[in-house]
């Protein structure tokens, strides 16, 4: 029963923009579908935006044309000077209908999860449609011109980016056990870059159409295209550097330092403890970049520490080595952020920034439970909160604590 609750939970969105779709489409097909042309230009726009989505779990925005088209169409007021006509029930069923079309050939590569995806995308729709649409039909908003009509966009657009920022920490939520409430902060603060872009992008659309007609969607989609491939290039990039780091990481398994995945275990569950205590999205790429980096001090030594279990040394030993490794941070070129946090994972924890406290907790974590064998775990635990106060801070052995008792850990997010 206990599994079965975070099942039901999951499915629960899905289900919901199933049902939604359903009874959409039967509406469409009793009254038909009005402005066919309209329609069919959102509908391939929808689709092209979907078919060029991104795929990866770091992708906060996978299909920002298609997310942008669909916002437009459900916004739209006029067509060239003549009004829209379409209701909540055909909003929904072209956004629909387009994105699962755009999304066959991702299904058929087996790229990423699309259910979720369309889910959240239909049941937004939705939201703004149910906002915006039946009070735009009745005429309404008919001598809102200028800037009272943009900021009446703007109006609808707010509470459909907070419908959307729930929409994406829900499942979440259900999926992983984090909390709600840092997941739904983290995906408003994602949402002051590509998601406020895309819902711009979605009113100019709406707007210019009522101005010049279909003919503004393909020069306004072209630069998002432009900007869609440039993102492509430099998420590239990242992932390139992100490899660069866990290379280097490998360093000390390879030379002996430390045992096999050990910089790998301490990243995982370091990121797990952050996103429990609220971190932000470029917080916790520091977190995991520095939890790779945190035993490349070891390199400097002549002699190995044992098993590379530092935590077991005397503090001053441990403070020589988090200082070596933090000056072998900054030769690599990465993010000072990163090497402060090496340097002073053994500074007394009162002194430490956050991610130098999870860090210094979670290696000690992970090397206590692998030398105290089975049982370990437990054990491990216990000690961490049984030592000094100075050593390691309560809040963050309880994360860990909280973390371990869900038992499910993701895999590091850097950004």
């Amino acid at each position: 029963m206990t599994r079965l609750v975070p099942v039901c939970a999951r499915l629960l969105v899905p289900l919901c923009a199933g049902l939604l779709v359903l009874g959409c489409l039967v509406a469409v097909l009793w009254s038909g579908l009005v402005q066919r042309p309209v329609a069919l230009a959102f509908g391939v726009l929808i689709a092209l935006g979907e078919l060029t989505r991104r795929s990866g779990s770091e992708v906060r925005e996978a299909a920002p044309l298609g997310a942008a088209g669909a916002l437009a169409y459900t916004l739209l007021a006029d067509v060239a000077g003549r009004p829209a006509h379409h209701g909540v029930a055909q909003t929904v069923t072209v956004v629909a209908a387009a994105a699962l079309l755009g999304s066959v050939p991702h299904v058929a590569r087996g790229n990423g999860p699309v259910l979720g995806h369309l889910a959240r995308r239909v049941l937004t729709v939705a939201f703004a449609a149910v906002c915006f649409r039946p009070l735009s039909n009745q005429g309404v908003f008919e001598d809102w011109s200028g800037p009272a009509h943009a900021l009446l966009l703007l109006a609808v657009l707010a509470p459909t980016t907070l419908c959307d920022a729930v929409l994406a920490a829900a499942p979440a939520h259900a999926r992983t056990g984090w909390p709600f409430g840092p997941l739904l902060r983290e995906e408003l603060r994602g949402m002051v870059g590509i998601t406020s872009a895309v819902c711009a992008t979605g009113a100019v659309m709406a707007l210019a159409v009522a101005v010049a007609g279909l003919w503004a969607l393909p020069v306004l989609c072209v630069p998002l295209l432009l900007t869609q491939l440039s993102y492509r290039r430099y998420a590239a990039v990242r992932a390139t550097y992100r490899q660069t780091i866990a290379s280097l990481a490998r360093a000390t398994e390879i030379a002996g330092y430390t045992p096999a995945g050990h910089a790998r275990r301490v990243a995982r569950l370091g990121v797990a403890v952050g996103r429990d205590l609220g971190l932000s999205g470029a917080e916790l790429t520091v977190l995991e970049y520095a939890a790779l980096m945190h035993d490349i001090g070891q390199l400097s030594l002549v002699d190995p520490v044992p098993a590379g279990a530092t935590a077991a040394l005397p503090v001053t030993e441990q403070r020589r080595i988090a200082l070596l490794g933090g000056a072998v941070v900054r030769q690599t070129g990465v993010d000072a952020a990163v090497a402060v946090v090496v340097e002073r994972q053994a500074d007394p924890c009162r002194e430490q920034p956050v991610a130098a406290r999870i860090v210094r907790v979670v290696n000690a974590y992970e090397e206590k439970a692998r030398d105290a064998g089975p049982g370990g775990d437990l054990t491990a635990l216990e000690e961490l909160r049984l030592a000094t106060a100075g050593d390691y801070a309560p809040e963050v052995v309880e994360a860990l604590a909280r973390v371990l008792a869900r038992g499910s850990l993701t895999e590091p997010a850097a950004g």
